[in-house]
């Protein structure tokens, strides 16, 4: 009686806004799922989210992780990932794109080319570029940097052998600023919050280059809010959690919060375009 007293308890304890939970995150939106699970946490004292930041293959290994409630990558679950699933966790497991995020490209401040066309980007990560410039990821495997570049940009064509990897996206920028001949990729979450000190000082290290509009041949953008909502910018990718809850706890709650309103403005504030709520842009005339 009382083993069944303890864990009544604890599925009481285990609530939308109470409990204790891990999930699994790409490790390249580690700035603004702090910032979310900050804010969740003030909100609700007895709440505890555990996040474990890792590259996105291993987060969906994480699917089989039974004590993983939640895995936020970049893209949704196969028809196979499904399955197993279902079949190992009898739940259905739930996904949504909570925001959009776009792949910087970064380069040292003393480089003479920061303004490039994606046939020179392919080039740059093709080795084949009229310059000697190597590219640099948060890791040559296993990344969602890397998988998006090597599905949506190289289609088919393979990495230069050049092409090197830092332990994590703040690796790269260190390594970008202190070398003049390297071309560093990333989220853009690491470099895109004007309001974090910390994400100044990173933009100070470095220079965000400018990559031809999707839409506007000729004009050149750089990965902010506007761009990533009209698409103007090439390199766009989802942000997804994927849950993974027997019942309504905890996990539930986090998720209900990233795709309310005070998750998704604070996705806004990082320079991420919420994907659940409708926000207008607003063309404006300066006057001098």
């Amino acid at each position: 009686m009382n083993s069944c007293e303890n864990n009544i308890d604890d599925k009481q304890k285990d609530t939308i806004d109470s409990g204790i939970i891990y999930i699994s995150a790409d490790e390249s939106f580690k700035p603004v799922i702090d910032s979310q699970i900050e804010v969740f946490e003030a909100l609700h004292p007895q709440a505890r989210i555990i996040p474990l930041y890792k590259p996105e293959a291993e987060c969906i290994k994480d699917f089989r992780v039974d004590s993983i409630r939640m895995v936020i990558i970049t893209r949704r679950f196969t028809e196979p990932e499904e399955n197993f699933i279902v079949d190992s966790f009898r739940l259905a497991p739930k996904s949504l794109i909570i925001a959009r995020d776009a792949v910087a490209v970064i380069v040292n401040p003393s480089a003479p080319d920061s303004i490039f066309t994606m046939d020179d980007v392919k080039q740059i990560l093709t080795g084949r570029f009229k310059k000697n410039l190597i590219p640099i990821f948060d890791g040559i495997h296993a990344t969602s940097t890397v998988r998006f570049v090597i599905d949506s940009v190289l289609r088919g064509d393979s990495l230069t052998s050049k092409t090197m990897a830092a332990k994590s996206s703040e690796g790269v920028i260190d390594y970008v600023s202190k070398n003049g001949n390297t071309v560093g990729f990333l989220g853009v979450s690491w470099i895109g919050n004007h309001n974090d000190s910390t994400q100044m000082s990173f933009l100070k290290k470095v220079k965000l280059a400018s990559l031809e509009s999707t839409i506007e041949p000729g004009a050149f953008v750089q990965p902010w809010q506007a761009n990533i909502y009209t698409r103007r910018y090439p390199m766009i990718r989802d942000l997804v959690y994927i849950l993974k809850e027997k019942r309504l706890g905890l996990g539930k709650g986090f998720a209900n919060f990233l795709s309310g309103e005070q998750g998704q403005l604070i996705f806004k504030s990082a320079y991420l375009w919420p994907a659940q709520m409708n926000f207008n842009i607003r063309i404006t005339k300066l006057n001098e």
